[in-house]
């Protein structure tokens, strides 16, 4: 298996009001772009990585390269998160058969939950890694903010990154033209009909975006 991965670090950071993009806001004196490029380094499995960040700030990001030795290449983002997917599937290796998907803003993966995705796509041509909800959720209208049903806890799950896809299939669902924003690759792949399985992910694989999930970080991650 032949194995890039695509890591999206668009976010400019304002809402952590750290003054530098959210790639490289400190957690445990790393930026947080480095935990998770620091997992993928040391997975022989993974052949190579292709970062996608702010064009004002490439420079940045082509530093990374130095002790990041299988980071490939370093391209703009897009408008969307979708054409930002789209933009770093430009240059993944042609050689690749799979492509994993992870957003920067992701720093605390882990080994396990990407060979947990690598395996479940010997079997399927796309797999993501999710949580049980454990939150009671509520469908609400956005114009009345009136409850309009409870949606069964049982059934739901939480989509993290990263998320794996046979290369074919994550090219052919970044073709077709989609209206609205498509917040996962997941998504974009639903729509082709294509099967995505669920592996488990992480509780502790927190989406970094405020100050309080960076202090909520920094009592989870090992090092």
């Amino acid at each position: 298996m032949n194995v890039s991965v695509i890591i999206v670090a668009a976010g400019g950071g304002t809402r952590l009001k750290a003054g530098v993009p959210k790639a490289f806001v400190l957690l445990k004196d790393k930026p947080l772009i480095a935990h998770s490029l620091a997992v993928f380094q040391r997975m022989r499995a993974v052949n190579g990585i292709i970062v996608v960040g702010h064009k004002d700030h490439l420079k940045r990001f082509e530093a990374l390269r130095r002790n990041f030795k299988k980071i490939r290449a370093v391209v703009a983002v897009g408008a969307a998160r979708a054409d930002s997917v789209k933009c770093g599937l430009a240059a993944v290796d042609h050689n690749a058969d799979v492509v994993l998907v992870h957003d920067a803003a992701r720093p605390l993966i882990n080994a396990d939950m990407v060979k947990r995705l690598l395996t479940a796509l010997k079997k399927h041509k796309a797999v993501i890694a999710a949580v049980p909800v454990k939150a009671t959720v509520k469908q609400v209208n956005a114009k009345t903010l009136r409850v309009e049903r409870t949606l069964q806890r049982s059934l739901l799950w939480e989509a993290q990154t990263p998320q794996g896809f046979h290369k074919d299939v994550l090219v052919k669902a970044h073709g077709l033209k989609f209206k609205g924003e498509a917040t996962d690759d997941a998504m974009l792949v639903e729509r082709l009909g294509v099967p995505v399985a669920v592996v488990m992910g992480d509780q502790r694989n927190i989406k970094i975006t405020t100050p309080e999930d960076l202090v909520i970080a920094k009592t989870l991650v090992k090092f």
